[in-house]
């Protein structure tokens, strides 16, 4: 079936349709080699239309162990070349049959590098998937649209609950959060209280946890006022390490601004440099927001930078035990060179209980 993939710019790309879907969402790119299927269940992608710049996916299939979510969240996926018989030890289906029994609106056999470069123009914006003979009437009603702002709300537990047992107690607020990060916290003898997006701070400490997590999620961080407002009266009371919006919400509540990148950072890829080792390692990344580096508040030390652009890729509080990162360490998918920042975050409780 022939589709279409038409931007708030006008510009216009052709391809094939997997599913007869209709979606507007904000295009963005994504450089991975691999990983496809953890970002199709990142939450922090809600909202969002994916361009794999790879021009080949699907090549090993798809796994459920693979997925970050209960679900996939994205919005769309606009593909170069889709691999339809795939070959890996772990594949238990075709990335096709994948899209399709999920309905995910997506475009195929697309110039995916005439789109990246039309995003790294006119940066992220709008875009809807749509069939080839849908009028112009009815993609400028489409595109004329609004993009939602609750974001965090639609991907945020709606219970409370708890991962694992170990010897220290996190109490993680869940903003978005990916599979792996609980892996890697079990791993590293703790026990996970998962809490909504929107529980009170009374609330989280009323555990008397050994530390606080502030899980990556998607959108803009200062629409997350809510948020916000928690990590405020949060910070003091117990060792807190946040992820992507998590390092993003921490800088808002500490008197940091954030602002919006041209076209973000997303893919497996971004050198990152740790500036207390004078080291650089490889980062998985997926944000559209950025601390910024500007009238950063004094008790706040920058001690990471993107090699790239010199953005802010982590802090740490001067006096107190806040840390956060901008990247995803987890590793769900990407590089697991960044497994040292969460046991930092250990010896940061444990530095705590030993007071």
């Amino acid at each position: 079936m022939k589709g279409l993939l038409v931007l708030e710019n006008g510009k216009c790309f052709e391809g094939e349709l997997l599913t007869e879907e209709s979606v507007m969402g904000e295009l963005v790119f994504n450089t991975g080699m691999t990983g496809y299927q953890e970002c199709f269940t990142d939450p922090s992608y809600e909202g969002q239309i994916i361009t794999l710049t790879y021009p080949l996916i699907g090549n090993y299939g798809v796994a459920e162990h693979f997925n970050q979510y209960e679900k996939p969240i994205v919005s769309g996926i606009v593909i170069d070349q889709l691999t339809k018989q795939p070959s890996n030890w772990e594949c238990e289906n075709t990335l096709e049959n994948f899209i399709k029994t999920n309905n995910i609106p997506c475009i195929y056999n697309v110039d995916t590098r005439a789109v990246t470069k039309a995003i790294r123009s006119g940066g992220a914006m709008k875009a809807v998937i749509v069939k080839a003979d849908t009028s112009k009437e009815i993609i400028k009603e489409m595109l004329s649209k609004d993009l939602h702002k609750n974001n965090v709300e639609r991907v945020t537990t709606s219970e409370k609950y708890v991962c694992g047992k170990g010897k220290y107690k996190v109490a993680l607020l869940d903003c978005g959060l990916k599979k792996n990060i609980l892996k890697r916290l079990n791993a590293l003898d703790c026990e996970v209280t998962v809490y909504p997006a929107k529980t009170e701070a009374k609330e989280i400490l009323s555990t008397n946890p050994d530390g606080i997590f502030l899980s990556p999620g998607p959108g803009d961080p200062k629409d997350a006022y809510y948020v916000i407002d928690t990590v405020k009266q949060l910070i003091g009371k117990k060792p807190i390490f946040g992820i992507c919006l998590g390092i993003q919400v921490l800088a808002l509540a500490l008197g940091a601004q954030t602002y919006k990148l041209p076209f973000g950072h997303r893919g497996s890829n971004h050198p990152v440099k740790d500036l207390r080792k004078g080291k650089v390692y490889i980062t998985s990344q997926n944000h559209g927001y950025a601390v910024s580096s500007e009238n950063i508040p004094d008790c706040i030390e920058i001690t990471h930078i993107n090699v790239n652009d010199n953005t802010v890729e982590g802090f740490r509080h001067k006096t107190l035990p806040i840390q956060a990162i901008q990247y995803h360490p987890e590793a769900g998918p990407g590089p697991v060179d960044n497994f040292y920042l969460f046991e930092e975050f250990i010896k940061m409780m444990e530095a705590e209980k030993n007071d």
